[in-house]
């Protein structure tokens, strides 16, 4: 952890919930390779009794068995959170801290495993060493493992078939699972950013902010409420007047009505809060500023339509208007009125004026001045400074016909109206112009409660596609979360199959063997199985966070293999080795035997490795307050993932480890016969 902090500051990277996350997720594997070097070193001090001579010969001895495999597995676990390093935009700045301090953190780890690790066993390592068979925690995980591998050896081959079942009955939840690009984050205040019609006035919308406020604040565990609509005064903020944003702050929970949560709170203030007119939107705030910087959208889903003509692209999104509330799940759809705006024209007759000696800058001089006002001068204030603005009074330019009546003098001194030299009329045109692609566009919003946005969207699609006939050159384009979804998932499938190959060539480094490289990355499956279960059972969406989780585990659960592969070989060796010495034949009994063994009496390293990380990770699992969401479906697929890999590793592996391995002594020709005929 410290040399993570300091690697972390020479990056300047600040310490967050995800760069702290990382680490936290870390924590139990970061102490695997510690738990299994001195596991080995007891090993070979109940074997042969130390002394000041041979105390370092053993602690080399011990060291050298496992240490090589063991940097590599937990160096492929560093490797393994190789993709979330390709994750742009949002997911990417969200959990690239995540994956720099975990990889920084495991980086160190391995290091020190190989090398502090052997030093401190022969200095601190002394004394008695208990044997293993006298705890009562291994005495009783023994005597639950021993008749259960005692039968997976016998009968291995339908250990492979029972395996082969528990993965995939794991497909079906896998199935059932929804998927959005990130949990629900509890901002803590909450914001209503409803729709107005276009061509509402100031003072109408003035009417709407205060009416819809004082609903709000009717709820009695709202504190304090805060609209706007309208844009601010900057060129970053282009919002129109139709857009409504309403920041509202809660009392602390504990003045809450009892048994009253924050989602039916927000249940509560969809039902008070329906004026007509209004389009209701109920989103946190800070997600949707980034959202609406993002893609424009600040509802989760959202569908842009394409095209030269924005009178058709208004009509679309009427259909999708009607189309879309059939679509369960959906609370609320708004489509732009992209050409519902109103405009008070002044058409200027160019003869009717020219005959009355005015020129066109004349007239435009008059509705410029008397309608939008010109700054004539600056008054100042002390140190403050205000432009002093002439126009005519409301009274003269409140409707089309006071407008008519506006006085003009013409060059000789003569007086006509406004109506004289122009015709003043309300014309249809577009409140605002939105182009993407060098294509006209308008925007459909779409707020969803209780469903998961990818089979929304999904479901809304197939509608749509039924439904609705699209003109020639007018396209559709699903945005929003799901747009997010589209592209982490188009990096992950490109990056994931990469690292499970530089996984696979990590484990080949280690052990030489394709063969032995195949069963460990066999228990990945395993381990999916578990993982979708709980997410199953949890109410989990598949999203950005799960899959970090996943990726995660794919590194964890290789380490399980790695560990147990070991000892497997260890076992083998010394069988082989006593046949050797011995002059006996290979038997199929022997190497059942072997394989017994090893895996018998390695258990409690194994157990211990994988309850190392479940541990480290219960308090992140269980844990609450900001950030809490995404760091629960991170843990969750790695503590699912890793209890059944456990299960499934100890039982699984050792079945096809004992197929494999009297294959290949069948093929060397290193087995009686006999034997191996009656095997």
């Amino acid at each position: 952890i410290l040399m993570a902090f300091i690697v972390m500051h020479l990056q300047g990277l600040n310490a967050n919930i995800m760069s702290l996350g990382g680490i936290a997720i870390a924590i139990g594997a970061m102490v695997d390779g510690a738990i299994v070097m001195i596991e080995n070193m007891h090993k070979h001090m109940e074997r042969e009794e130390v002394t000041a001579a041979n105390r370092w010969r053993i602690v080399a001895d011990a060291s050298v068995e496992v240490g090589p495999p063991l940097f590599f597995a937990l160096l492929i676990i560093t490797v393994s959170f190789l993709p979330i390093f390709t994750l742009s935009g949002q997911s990417g700045r969200m959990f690239s801290p995540l994956a720099f301090t975990k990889t920084y953190a495991m980086a160190a780890s391995a290091v020190l495993a190989i090398t502090l690790i052997p030093v401190l066993m022969g200095y601190l390592i002394r004394g008695k060493i208990t044997p293993e068979h006298r705890n009562p925690v291994n005495r009783a995980l023994t005597a639950v493992y021993k008749p259960v591998i005692d039968q997976v050896v016998r009968h291995p081959k339908w250990m492979l078939v029972g395996g082969l079942v528990v993965v995939l009955a794991g497909l079906w939840p896998a199935s059932q699972l929804g998927s959005e690009f990130m949990p629900p984050l509890d901002e803590g205040d909450l914001m209503y950013m409803p729709s107005a019609r276009p061509g509402i006035s100031a003072d109408k919308a003035r009417q709407v902010l205060q009416q819809t406020d004082k609903l709000i604040m009717s709820v009695p565990e709202v504190q304090s409420v805060f609209g706007k609509m309208g844009r601010a005064l900057t060129a970053t903020d282009p919002a129109p007047l139709a857009m409504v944003e309403t920041i509202i702050q809660f009392k602390p929970e504990s003045e809450w009505r009892p048994g009253v949560s924050k989602a039916d709170i927000r249940r509560e203030l969809e039902q008070r809060v329906k004026l007509p007119g209004l389009t209701n939107a109920w989103v946190m705030p800070i997600k949707t500023r980034i959202d609406m910087l993002s893609t424009g959208i600040k509802t989760p889903v959202g569908i842009k339509i394409g095209g030269p003509d924005l009178a058709v692209i208004q009509e679309l999104g009427k259909e999708l208007e009607e189309m879309l509330p059939q679509v369960q799940g959906t609370t609320s759809v708004y489509a732009e009125r992209v050409a519902g705006g109103r405009y008070i024209k002044a058409d200027i007759d160019r003869n009717r004026a020219a005959r009355l000696g005015l020129n066109i800058s004349d007239v435009q001089d008059v509705v410029r001045t008397a309608i939008g006002g010109m700054n004539v001068t600056d008054t100042i204030e002390g140190l403050e400074r205000y432009p002093v603005n002439l126009r005519y009074p409301s009274d003269w330019r409140n409707s089309v016909a006071s407008l008519r009546q506006l006085p003009i003098v013409t060059a000789r001194g003569g007086h006509v109206t406004l109506g004289d030299v122009a015709d003043v009329h309300i014309e249809d045109g577009p409140p605002m112009i939105k182009s993407e692609a060098a294509q006209l566009t308008g925007w459909t919003f779409i707020d969803i409660a209780g469903r998961d946005v990818g089979s929304y969207v999904e479901e809304a699609q197939e509608l749509v596609a039924e439904k609705l006939k699209l003109p020639a050159g007018y396209s559709l384009t699903w945005s929003g979360q799901y747009e997010y979804i589209q592209k982490a998932r188009k990096n992950l499938v490109m990056i994931v199959p990469v690292t499970l190959v530089l996984i696979a060539l990590l484990l080949y480094m280690a052990f030489r063997s394709v063969g032995q490289t195949l069963i460990i990355l066999g228990t990945l499956p395993m381990a999916l199985a578990g993982s979708y279960w709980l997410l199953y059972l949890l109410g989990y969406n598949m999203s950005v966070a799960v899959a970090v989780g996943f990726i995660a585990l794919a590194g964890v659960t290789t380490e399980i293999g790695v560990v147990l592969m070991v000892y497997l070989n260890q076992a083998m060796a010394r069988y082989l080795d006593q046949c050797s010495n011995d002059g006996r034949s290979i038997s199929f009994e022997g190497v059942r035997d072997a394989v017994r063994d090893g895996a018998l009496l390695r258990l409690r390293p194994i157990s211990m490795t994988v309850a190392a990380v479940v541990v480290g990770l219960l308090p992140v699992m269980y844990g609450s307050g900001t950030g809490s969401e995404v760091m629960r479906r991170i843990a969750a697929p790695m503590v699912g993932g890793m209890l059944s890999a456990l299960v499934l590793t100890m039982l699984v592996i050792p079945a096809v480890y004992l197929l494999w391995e009297w294959r290949q002594l069948r093929n060397r020709d290193e087995v009686n016969p006999e034997l191996g005929e009656q095997s």
